[in-house]
């Protein structure tokens, strides 16, 4: 491979789970900026609306004031929700360094609930990899979180589980 096929090289961070649960709960988790809090970070400006831009606040770092701004770019009900990511700064390396990504989120019913399919896409090597480690490994942490608040969501809105049944 040469040199420059090094350098516009490309990764994504794929995490692809089933969530005992129907794909309009964990819609709800994706697209509330409320929920949203809970498991990813405080959104500002964020409506589910195709052209919303929107940001998260993170740790800063260099010339890079933390922020990651973020544009919707599909949303499709129960099925697929994506944005934009951007951050970082271009005289950073490693942690910070220029970042412009696109986050995809894809629901799949399948028996006994949905497959969640996350894809953040287009870390470019060798500039980003700080980045794809961190938060390839993040990412699976948000994951964890977010499946608790889908499981935390379906009990307050009342949803019967097998071990919830019983007789008065």
């Amino acid at each position: 491979m040469s040199s420059s096929a090094t350098l516009n090289a490309t990764q994504d961070i794929v995490i692809d789970e089933i969530f005992p649960h129907a794909a309009a709960t964990i819609w709800r988790s994706l697209t509330s900026g409320d929920l949203m809090a809970r498991w990813l970070m405080p959104p500002t400006g964020f409506e589910p609306v195709v052209g919303c831009r929107f940001t998260f606040q993170t740790k800063p770092a260099g010339p890079w004031d933390g922020v990651i701004h973020c544009e919707v770019l599909e949303v499709r009900p129960h099925e697929r929700f994506a944005y934009r990511w951007r951050g970082g700064h271009q005289d950073n390396v490693g942690y910070g360094s220029k970042l412009d990504t696109v986050v995809t989120w894809t629901l799949t019913e399948v028996p006994g609930g949905t497959r969640l399919r996350m894809v953040h896409s287009g870390f470019r090597l060798p500039v980003n990899e700080v980045a794809l480690q961190n938060m390839g490994s993040g990412w699976k942490t948000v994951t964890s979180r977010l499946r608790a608040a889908v499981d935390e969501q379906d009990r307050s809105d009342g949803a019967p589980t097998d071990r919830e049944g019983g007789s008065e």
